[in-house]
C-alpha cells in the first residue's frame, strides 16, 4: 500500500512539474512569436490552465513534504497526548473539508463533460480537461490528508513532521 501511495504522490508531483514547464514553454514561445510579429493563439489561457493544474496537483505532495504554511504557534508548544489530539482534530477537519471540495469538484467536472462546456477564450477548450487536472490534485490532497490522519491515529508522526521542515509559526 505504501508503494502505491508513494507512486501516487510522485506522479502528481511529476505532472505538476510538467505543467510548470509548459507554462515556461508557453511564455517563451509567446515572447519569440512577438519578436517576429506573430502571436501564439490562446497562450495566456493555456498558461492559466497549466498554472491551475500545477497548483492543484502539487497540493498533496507539498503536504507530504511539509511545504504547506502551517501556523505552529500552538502546535509547537504542545507535546504528547494534547499535541496528538490537536493533530487528529486538524487532520480530520482538513480531510473532511478537502473531501467536500473534491466531491463537488468531481461533480462539476463531470457536468462540464456531460454538457459539453467549452472555454470562452480564443481556443474552444472543453472545460472538463483543465478541471480534470484540478480534480486529480484535490483527490490526491484528500488521500494525503487521510494517509497522515491514519498515521497519527496509529501513533506515528504525520509525513509533514518527519519531512524535516519547520512550521512557519
Amino acid at each position: 500500500m505504501r508503494t502505491a501511495l508513494s507512486f501516487l504522490y510522485r506522479a502528481a508531483e511529476f505532472l505538476g512539474a510538467v505543467f510548470l514547464v509548459l507554462i515556461g514553454v508557453l511564455i517563451v514561445s509567446q515572447v519569440f512569436a512577438r519578436l517576429v510579429g506573430r502571436m501564439v493563439p490562446g497562450a495566456d489561457e493555456l498558461a492559466g490552465y497549466c498554472m491551475a493544474a500545477s497548483f492543484f496537483l502539487m497540493l498533496g505532495p507539498a503536504l507530504r513534504r511539509g511545504a504547506h504554511i502551517r501556523v505552529g504557534v500552538l502546535v509547537d508548544r504542545l507535546h504528547g497526548a494534547p499535541r496528538r489530539v490537536f493533530e487528529v482534530v486538524c487532520l480530520g477537519f482538513a480531510s473532511a473539508l478537502s473531501l467536500y471540495f473534491a466531491f463537488y469538484w468531481v461533480r462539476m467536472t463531470y457536468d462540464s463533460y456531460d454538457f459539453g462546456d467549452l472555454s470562452q477564450g480564443v481556443l474552444p477548450i472543453p472545460l472538463w480537461i483543465p478541471q480534470a487536472a484540478m480534480t486529480a490534485g484535490l483527490v490526491v490532497l484528500v488521500v494525503a490528508l487521510l494517509d497522515d490522519l491514519v498515521a497519527v491515529l496509529m501513533g506515528r508522526e504525520a509525513s509533514y513532521q518527519s519531512a524535516g521542515l519547520q512550521s512557519e509559526g
